[in-house]
């Protein structure tokens, strides 16, 4: 289902995981558990992974992960803040050490006259510290959703490999 370049990667993460006792939850809207899929297809991945909702319509955003209805009215469901609050409020309901957020828009449909099909945005939260990439993506939906997914392995992988956030100057820190 998966092409082995992405497969190897989430195998690298749930060995990482294993090895730093790190624990993931992920909050998907545009890819719609892609990530938390391709992740617990990798045996021992319950001992790292502990939840992921699925969080598709503005409706689920608010009443199940808690995400502001005036961040969504203001920059819109698919934005950097709206990624943000949900990787912090799914890495906060799980007690997860790593959170993750992705938003987008998968297509064909859906885009509107500010956001284009393949505007996907992915935060990472780790208590307290976030990175946030805005990816803007060419192609099929598959193509998208998995690229969208690719990034986030690759975002995860290097936040494990050098979590001292504090020196890296593309990281916001959360009071």
């Amino acid at each position: 289902m998966f092409p082995i370049k992405i497969k190897n990667k989430a195998e690298k993460i749930v060995k990482l995981c294993l090895k730093k006792k790190i624990k993931l939850a992920f909050a998907e809207s545009c890819t719609g558990g892609m990530l938390s899929s391709l992740i617990t297809s990798i045996p021992n991945s319950s001992k790292i992974f502990s939840c992921s909702y699925i969080t598709y319509s503005n409706f689920s955003k608010v009443k199940i992960l808690g995400i502001s209805e005036k961040t969504i009215k203001k920059f819109g469901a698919v934005s950097h803040e709206v990624a943000i609050e949900m990787a912090n409020n799914v890495a906060f309901k799980a007690k997860a050490d790593i959170g993750i957020g992705i938003t987008g828009i998968a297509g064909p449909g859906g885009a509107t006259k500010n956001k284009k099909v393949g505007e996907v945005h992915i935060a990472l939260d780790t208590k307290g510290a976030t990175r946030t990439l805005q990816l803007k993506l060419k192609g099929s939906r598959n193509h998208i959703r998995l690229s969208s997914v690719d990034s986030a392995l690759d975002l995860l992988i290097g936040y494990i490999l050098k979590p001292d956030v504090k020196k890296d100057p593309d990281w916001e820190f959360v009071k």
